[in-house]
């Protein structure tokens, strides 16, 4: 019987099961679920949910581009998204040096209020406004989200993955998890 696994994914926690000597955390520090493992990855400095799996095609069907599995991120950025920012990010073709990417729709949200303290806290400075965005991506390159906000001029501070094909964190807490319906 296949396992699925929703993890909320702390900053600062590397997404594997190991990492030889070095002393950072890991998924192992908050899930001990033996034969499963991650269905894509976050960056280290990036927070929200992980699918966990023992399920190997699941696993292809939310990863491989082909498949075209949408992950719902939320970004607090610096600066105020204007349209044409949103329009560059939504209609695809934001060019990075890996090639251009996807149409990503994204529009700016208010901030979550069910949105958790980050420690430690993103950088603040009193005469730069931030924003947050909602944006949806249906291929997964590396740091794609902030590196496609860099590139209209939205440098990411902050980035949490808040949905995976149909799964949500709904009211998991950072290094809370639970089996998937």
């Amino acid at each position: 019987m296949r396992r699925v696994i929703l993890f909320n994914k702390p900053f600062d926690v590397l997404c594997q099961f190991t990492d030889r000597d070095s002393g950072r955390a890991t998924l192992a520090d908050w899930v001990d679920v033996p034969g499963i493992y991650p269905a894509g990855r976050l960056d280290r400095d990036s927070e929200g949910l992980v699918v966990l799996t023992d399920d190997g095609p699941l696993i292809a069907r939310l990863t491989q581009p082909r498949h075209h599995a949408p992950k719902v991120y939320l970004a607090q950025v610096e600066g105020i998204p204007d349209a044409q920012a949103l329009a560059a990010l939504t209609r695809g073709g934001v060019l990075l040096k890996d090639g251009p990417t996807l149409p990503a729709p994204a529009r700016r949200v208010d901030e979550p209020d069910w949105l958790w303290p980050r420690d430690p806290p993103i950088r603040f400075r009193a005469a730069i406004p931030t924003a947050w965005i909602e944006i949806t991506l249906r291929e997964g390159r590396n740091r794609q989200v902030r590196r496609m906000t860099a590139a209209v001029g939205l440098p990411t501070l902050r980035l949490i993955r808040a949905r995976v094909a149909n799964w949500a964190l709904d009211g998991l807490a950072p290094g809370e998890w639970r089996d998937a319906p």
